[in-house]
């Protein structure tokens, strides 16, 4: 690099998506379902283009459930922007999920 350039004149270039999801599920539950579609949907409709969504199955990865120290599925974990964050459910309180995950949802008009 040119001992004459500023490296602060360049910013790094984002290595990724701005939002870093885990989801850890338990199999084709109707709440492991749930939780996979109300997820699904509510990315697509505040964070589009924004996201990655990771999903794992305990029962085919035990091993990476046992690393997180999960106390129950499904499990939803935020790792990027900001503080890491966890949340259990299934997701359907979608104003409780924009929150946790940093996110304004769009005021309605009246």
């Amino acid at each position: 690099m040119d001992p004459l350039l500023d490296p602060a004149e360049f910013p790094e270039e984002p290595t990724g998506p701005e939002y870093l999801l885990h989801l850890y599920i338990t199999g084709a539950t109707p709440n492991s379902t749930r939780a996979v579609r109300n997820i699904k949907d509510i990315c697509e409709e505040h964070l589009k283009g924004r996201y990655e969504l990771l999903i794992v199955d305990v029962y085919q990865q035990p091993e990476l459930a046992q690393e997180k120290d999960l106390i129950g599925v499904p499990t939803l974990i935020k790792m990027r922007p900001g503080l890491v964050r966890r949340m259990v459910g299934d997701f359907s309180d979608r104003e409780r999920v924009l929150k946790a995950l940093g996110v304004t949802p769009p005021t309605s008009l009246l």
